[in-house]
C-alpha cells in the first residue's frame, strides 16, 4: 500500500488577481462628466468675459500687486515663526510670569478676528496720533513723528498679519516641542548641555517634523489671508484689481485673475511644502499594512 504525499507548492503555482473595484470606475465616469460640465458652464459664460481675463493676467498693476501679496506673507510668516517660537518657549517656561505674558497674548491675538486686527494698525493713527520717544514725566523728547509717516498701509498689514500669525505658530511649536519624548531632555542634561543648547540642538531639530505640515498650511492660510488688507488699500493683488472693478466693473473677470494667481501660488507652496515633509521625515519607518489581494489556485 502507496502514500501519496503532496509536494508542497511553490509561490509561482499561484495565480494572484487584482481585486475588481467596478465601482472606482462608475465614480470617477461621473466626477470626469461633472468636472466637464463645470468647465464648460464657465467657458461658455458670456458674463466672464475672457478678453478682460488674458487682458488683466500679466498685467502690471497685477504683477506689482502680486510681489507686494508674496512680500506681505514672507515678512509676516518670518514674524510669526520667530515670535511663535519665543512665545512657545515662554509657554512651557517654569517661570510663571513669562507663562502668563504668553498665555495672554495667545489669548488676544487668537479670540480677536484678523479683519479687525488690520483695520486697528491700518487706523492705529486715530489712537495714537504720534510716536515719542523720550524720557517719562519729563520735556525731554529723543524722537518724535507722525504714527502716519512711521506706519503706512503695507506695515500697518504685516503687522497685522505677523502678530495675529505668532500667536497661532506659537501653539504648533509648542505642540511638536512637547511631541518630543522626554527622555532626550534628561540625555543632554547627563551629557552636560544647558537649556538653551537642548532646546536649539536636540529639541527642536527633532519637533520640525511635527512642526512642518501644520505650520505649511500656515503658510498658505496666511497668503489668502492677506487678501484681507484690501481693506486698508494695502496695494496687494486684491487691492489692486479692485481698484480696477470699481472703475470697469469687471468683478467676475477681474476676481477669476485674482483667483487663477492665489492657486498658481498655492499649488507651489503646497509641493514645497511636500518636499519639506520629506525631508524632516526621513529616517520615520512606516507601518502601514500590505495592500492585500485575492489569491487562487
Amino acid at each position: 500500500m502507496s502514500v501519496s504525499v503532496d509536494t508542497p507548492r511553490r509561490v509561482d503555482d499561484f495565480e494572484v488577481r487584482k481585486l475588481r473595484h467596478p465601482w472606482r470606475s462608475v465614480a470617477a465616469v461621473i466626477v470626469g462628466l461633472a468636472a466637464v460640465g463645470v468647465g464648460w458652464v464657465f467657458a461658455t459664460n458670456p458674463n466672464m468675459d475672457w478678453p478682460t481675463v488674458g487682458a488683466y493676467l500679466f498685467a502690471e498693476l497685477t504683477i506689482r500687486g502680486l510681489m507686494v501679496t508674496l512680500y506681505l506673507t514672507v515678512v509676516s510668516m518670518l514674524i510669526g515663526l520667530v515670535g511663535g517660537t519665543v512665545i512657545a518657549i515662554m509657554t512651557l517656561s517654569h517661570n510663571p510670569v513669562l507663562r502668563a505674558v504668553a498665555t495672554t497674548y495667545v489669548t488676544i491675538f487668537r479670540g480677536i478676528p484678523v479683519l479687525v486686527q488690520i483695520i486697528f494698525w491700518g487706523f492705529i493713527g486715530a489712537f495714537f496720533p504720534a510716536v515719542t520717544i523720550g524720557v517719562p514725566f519729563t520735556d525731554i523728547v529723543f524722537f518724535s513723528s507722525p504714527t502716519s509717516a512711521l506706519i503706512n498701509s503695507t506695515t500697518a498689514a504685516i503687522l497685522a498679519l505677523g502678530l495675529n500669525e505668532a500667536a497661532y505658530a506659537s501653539e504648533i511649536v509648542r505642540a511638536g516641542i512637547q511631541s518630543v519624548d522626554s527622555g532626550q531632555r534628561e540625555a543632554s542634561s547627563a551629557l552636560g548641555m544647558n537649556r538653551a543648547t537642548t532646546m536649539q540642538r536636540i529639541i527642536l531639530p527633532q519637533a520640525m517634523r511635527v512642526v512642518v505640515p501644520p505650520m505649511g498650511n500656515e503658510v498658505i492660510s496666511l497668503l489668502k489671508t492677506s487678501a484681507l488688507v484690501s481693506v486698508i488699500a494695502g496695494n496687494d493683488l486684491m487691492t489692486n484689481l479692485q481698484q480696477v472693478y470699481a472703475q470697469n466693473y469687471k468683478v467676475i473677470p477681474l476676481l477669476v485673475v485674482a483667483s487663477v494667481w492665489y492657486l498658481i501660488v498655492t499649488t507651489l507652496l503646497s509641493i514645497g511644502q511636500s518636499q519639506l515633509e520629506k525631508r524632516f521625515g526621513r529616517g520615520v519607518t512606516s507601518t502601514l499594512p500590505s495592500r492585500v489581494k485575492r489569491v487562487s489556485r
